[in-house]
């Protein structure tokens, strides 16, 4: 891994070299991981899980993903450079250098696994940083540059974090905290294409073969509603597996089937060659509101229709 400056550093204020640091995390990719958790524990504990036992979860989740982020920044800041999107993360402004980065990301992954072992269990801590191994080598270094598959594939890394949580409930795994896992596989996809489409040209430029890139707009607009139709199987599978009740059903439908309609209208453009990026655009900011609310209609559930 190359750690040369390629950049010139800027002299920053203490509280904005804080910031600076706090970017590299991607904090808002973390939080998405983290609603996503914190109701696969519900599901896991069948009830309430202890709050000192959530939070120590939670922070542990947070340092391993942050950790991986940043990884990702060091490894990436020559195409982020060449993005509008990313053109001003820290490693490209000059911020810091890369191997203060490094430094600071491979601090985040011990930390989280120490914190994770000792406090949760060893189960969740070899899990969370498994996930990192994974976003670092599998995605970011192999296949994000390589294959048009980058983001089917290396969208397994975000979608351990409900195995972190069930973990860290039953010290165990099953298959309903499996199923969850593929909920959010399955959804990666459609989530990041509709984003892709608008920023096709940064990729193109970093030469990304997203799949935006690679295939016409009608391709990518069927590709998204195949895994949406997918995804909402999917979901109610795990209802099942899972033992959720009338409220997690209801509100997996109702939301899948929005999901669904919005890809059908993007193929529709797609296919009468008329701008699709707004749709694109909205189906995208609708992908992260799906997500949250399915996961949050889990832990409502079960407090529901929990016998304990």
């Amino acid at each position: 891994m190359d750690l040369s400056t390629d950049v010139a550093l800027v002299d920053l204020a203490p509280v904005d070299k804080v910031k600076a640091y706090v970017a590299l995390t991607k904090p808002r990719i973390i939080e998405l991981l983290l609603i996503t958790t914190v109701p696969t524990m519900f599901v896991a504990k069948q009830g309430v899980p202890s709050l000192g036992l959530v939070l120590l979860t939670l922070l542990g989740g947070t340092l391993a993903a942050g950790g991986a982020n940043a990884i990702n920044m060091v490894i990436d800041r020559d195409i982020d450079r060449l993005m509008e999107r990313t053109k001003k993360r820290p490693l490209v402004t000059g911020a810091m250098t890369p191997k203060a980065a490094l430094v600071f990301a491979l601090s985040l992954e011990v930390l989280a696994f120490v914190q994770l072992w000792l406090t949760v269990n060893l189960l969740s801590a070899v899990l969370a940083v498994s996930a990192t191994a994974f976003y670092v080598f599998i995605y970011t270094m192999w296949l994000k540059r390589r294959s048009k598959q980058n983001i089917v594939i290396g969208g397994a890394a975000g979608a351990v974090p409900v195995l972190v949580g069930w973990a860290a409930v039953t010290n165990s795994l099953a298959w309903a905290p499996v199923l969850m896992f593929l909920v959010i596989f399955i959804w990666t996809p459609p989530h990041f294409w509709a984003l892709a489409v608008r920023y096709r040209d940064d990729y193109a430029a970093a030469d990304v073969p997203m799949l935006p890139v690679v295939a016409s707009m009608e391709r990518t607009a069927v590709e998204i509603l195949v895994y949406t139709v997918v995804l909402v199987a999917t979901t109610a599978l795990l209802g099942a597996v899972a033992h959720l009740g009338a409220i997690y059903a209801v509100t997996a439908l109702v939301l899948g089937l929005i999901f669904i309609a919005g890809a059908v209208k993007l193929v529709q453009l797609a296919k009468a060659n008329k701008a699709a990026e707004k749709e694109a655009m909205r189906l995208f900011s609708y992908s992260i509101s799906y997500l949250s609310l399915l996961f949050i209609a889990m832990a409502i559930d079960v407090l529901v229709f929990s016998p304990k």
